[in-house]
């Protein structure tokens, strides 16, 4: 690995392990948490921390804040997870991803995390800026894996790192073994836990579930946090699709293409519902196979997530107090 500055062993030490947090979650059936992304805009912003007080309220185990490709949302990034340690009672994530970094610009991060009371983070190689699936090459003063961030991490100091899987392998990955021993050797380099691409079938995660298992029952028992992400919009479906590589069923597909109708314009409405149905029915096999959470990718919203949570009896309907569950 690339030579690591002096370090004063900082680190953060403010709130628990996240591990911890869903071993100890009290939610009905499984713990929940979120994802949000930085936001661009006042009205952005201001539609993220409605979402966090409503995830609030209702028990979220933790919410992770993203870290765009070679750092394009950094300061958004600190700001965002600065405010929750400092006015919520949520339990931050902080992305941090390698790309177009040097290692001591990595190791400054760090640094600035725990100084803002921060000691989860999600260590990611993070996707090429501009064209996410362009050719990834690393800083000639940075790191090429991320098995390399999760060690530079705890070098910095004394932090709960998480890292990505791929229930369908990285598209990137010469196949699924070689896919597995990447997960496994971030797992071996001290990683926790990994939280998901998103996907949609439930297969998928379990394969992988089992794989990393195989490969090292050890490291590969550590919880596998499955992603996902409640369909609101066929156009969004196909953006997310394209980006990650991740399979969309040919009946989903279809069920889908059916609800948008033939229209100009896709009701909205109807590509909805099935998603709501669709995550649903996710959620309640996953749950029945045991997962140790369930991580939605909000996009900023609440209403879509809430649904789900309501359908699976974790959260009351809209307008009945969380504490009345």
């Amino acid at each position: 690995m690339t030579q690591l500055p002096d370090s004063d062993q900082t680190g953060g030490g403010r709130h628990p392990s996240i591990v911890e947090r869903i071993e100890t979650s009290t939610t009905p059936r499984v713990p929940f948490s979120v994802e949000f992304y930085p936001p661009r805009d006042e009205a952005a912003e201001e539609r993220l921390w409605r979402a966090a007080s409503v995830f609030s309220e209702l028990g979220a185990a933790f919410v992770s804040v993203t870290y765009g490709a070679g750092g394009s949302t950094r300061d958004r990034t600190v700001r965002v997870v600065e405010r929750i340690v400092r006015e919520t009672d949520l339990v931050p994530i902080a992305h941090l991803t390698a790309v177009g970094h040097t290692v001591a610009e990595l190791t400054d991060m760090v640094r600035m995390y725990g100084e803002a009371g921060v000691s989860n983070i999600l260590a990611l190689r993070g996707d090429p800026p501009g064209d996410p699936l362009g050719e990834w090459t690393a800083h000639p003063e940075g790191l090429h894996y991320a098995e390399e961030l999760v060690r530079l991490i705890h070098e910095v100091g004394e932090y709960h790192v998480g890292v990505a899987s791929f229930p369908e392998g990285h598209y990137r990955a010469r196949d699924l073994d070689h896919d597995t021993e990447v997960l496994v050797g971030k797992l071996r380099a001290g990683a926790e836990y990994s939280i998901t691409q998103m996907f949609w079938d439930v297969e998928h995660y379990l394969r992988l579930r089992d794989r990393a298992v195989a490969a090292d029952p050890e490291q590969g028992a550590k919880p596998i946090i499955p992603g996902l992400m409640p369909v609101t919009s066929l156009r969004q479906v196909k953006r997310m699709v394209e980006l990650s590589g991740c399979a969309l069923p040919d009946d989903l597909a279809e069920r889908l293409r059916t609800a948008a109708g033939d229209g100009p314009e896709e009701n909205r409405e109807a590509v909805r519902e099935v998603g709501i149905d669709l995550t649903t029915r996710m959620c309640e096999r996953l749950i029945s196979e045991g997962v140790p959470c369930l991580h939605f990718n909000t996009l900023n919203f609440s209403r879509a997530t809430r649904e789900v949570l309501t359908n699976l009896s974790m959260a009351p309907a809209p307008g009945v107090a969380a504490s009345r569950i």
